[in-house]
């Protein structure tokens, strides 16, 4: 059974950093695409990042541009979201999400595995 646990996120003041994790019970986790997406009280779910198979390649969400870096490590079956500079616009539960699609996407439907969430909350 495919289980993705996230872990990291937590409250932090505007201006702070965050480290997401998430581990994957994939057996060949290197031929997943992998990605970070999340949701805000009453909103939809919202593309973060994304990373390629070997982590050659990423895309960013306008949310998390220039801010965030997205990154993983195959030998550990575990992908990271390092997020700096945060705001309170920023608070949203944080979704990892698996993709056998074969290119890094930002479609939500493209994904085939999630996992539960992890809340950040960003204060003023």
């Amino acid at each position: 059974q495919v289980q993705l646990v996230e872990s990291g996120g937590g409250l932090v003041q505007a201006g702070g950093s965050l480290r997401l994790s998430c581990a994957a019970s994939l057996r060949t986790f290197r031929t997943y695409i992998m990605g970070w997406f999340r949701q805000a009280p009453g909103k939809g779910r919202e593309f973060v990042a994304s990373i390629s198979f070997r982590g050659s390649t990423t895309n960013y969400g306008d949310s998390g541009k220039g801010r965030w870096t997205i990154s993983r490590n195959n030998d550990k079956n575990t992908v990271y979201l390092e997020m700096n500079n945060l705001e309170p616009e920023d608070t949203a539960v944080y979704y990892c999400a698996a993709s056998t699609g074969g290119r890094i996407s930002t479609i939500v439907s493209d994904y085939s595995y999630w996992g539960q969430g992890t809340q950040v909350t960003v204060s003023s």
